[in-house]
């Protein structure tokens, strides 16, 4: 590749089901030139986060789609190769939303800056980043979790729920990780520090997931779904909260779900416990919490309160791949691309 040239992985077909590498197409093109008030980027780091599914499909969502042919969307820690903005220079690092390319452009009101020497530059697509702000404030601000109670999180090895679990230890609450196979189990027991973990491939999870929430569940962080909120909907406890961030057991669903209608029982249960569910987006959040995140996570980190585990992929080329296992649940901690 020339340094004329970029690279971009562009959506090329809308999946059905589990997304394919042939619903990705990796492209050249000419590397773009800064308008005024603009800046020309070259991306570091790409974030892969399992919202994108949800950009590759057509339907109706909080967000517009990906167009076919438009390339993939994400967050992205870039360097400023050329400036044409009075607040940026060459050298500066930023936080953008650039995509899935090698050099973007973008307004430079639209950009963060970074300082590499506070924290690992990835950090500002994890832990300091949307998925930490995630768990800060959807936890927060609708779990509330009190000391005593117990919080509950699924994918706990991953960027948000670790998170979760770890602000409700410092709150004074008891953590409850559901987490995928015995290595990510000891992680999050040992290097997280939860109270308790439990596999969700163990054909027992309900039983087990209550033995380890004896006095049941105050605060059930959402961000999975599926069989795991089966095993937690019987636990939650009157006046529970359930803040729902994500749903990734159900992204790859399409049709209509098999079984019987659950919704009776659901919203009986909603009723007769009145239990807080509540959907959120990050963003909603970023006015009013935003610096007290940033400033309270840093100090968290820096005493040790809050750790934090990355799986970084080398190459844009392995993006689609690496966004499948996501889906999945192949990854081990924030999954990240180093482009």
């Amino acid at each position: 590749m020339s340094s004329s040239e970029k690279q971009q992985i562009v959506l090329a077909s809308r999946p059905e089901g589990r997304p394919a590498p042939s619903n990705f197409r990796l492209e050249r093109a000419a590397v773009p030139v800064p308008a005024e008030g603009q800046v020309l980027l070259k991306i570091l780091y790409l974030s892969l986060d399992p919202y994108m599914r949800g950009r590759m499909s057509a339907a109706k969502s909080y967000s517009a789609p990906v167009e076919i042919g438009q390339v993939m969307e994400g967050g992205t820690v870039a360097e400023v190769l050329e400036s044409r903005h009075p607040g940026f220079k060459a050298g500066d690092v930023v936080l953008s939303h650039s995509g899935w390319q090698s050099h973007a452009l973008a307004h430079g009101d639209q950009l963060r800056k970074l300082d590499p020497a506070a924290a690992p530059l990835t950090t500002a697509l994890g832990v300091l980043g949307m998925p930490g702000f995630t768990a800060y404030a959807g936890l927060l601000t609708i779990g509330q979790p009190k000391p005593g109670e117990t919080v509950v999180v699924a994918a706990a090895s991953g960027p948000v729920g670790s998170a979760v679990g770890q602000i409700a230890r410092i709150k004074g609450a008891r953590a409850v990780g559901i987490a995928g196979g015995p290595e990510k189990c000891a992680f999050v027991r040992e290097t997280f520090g939860f109270d308790v973990v439990v596999d969700h491939r163990a054909p027992d999870l309900a039983a087990q997931l209550a033995a380890a929430c004896p006095d049941g569940i105050d605060v059930y962080f959402e961000n999975v779904g599926g069989k795991v909120w089966e095993a937690v909907f019987p636990l939650l406890n009157p006046f529970a909260r359930i803040p729902v961030c994500g749903l990734v057991a159900q992204y790859n669903s399409s049709g209509d779900f098999e079984g019987p209608d659950r919704l009776p029982i659901v919203m009986r249960q909603v009723l007769s416990k009145s239990l807080t569910i509540r959907g959120f987006i990050q963003r909603e959040f970023v006015a009013e919490q935003r610096p007290a995140f940033e400033r309270e996570m840093a100090a968290w980190i820096a005493s040790g309160a809050v750790k934090f585990k990355e799986d970084i992929v080398d190459g844009l080329d392995q993006a689609p791949e690496a966004f499948i296992g996501l889906l999945e649940g192949r990854n081990f901690g924030k999954l990240i691309v180093k482009i």
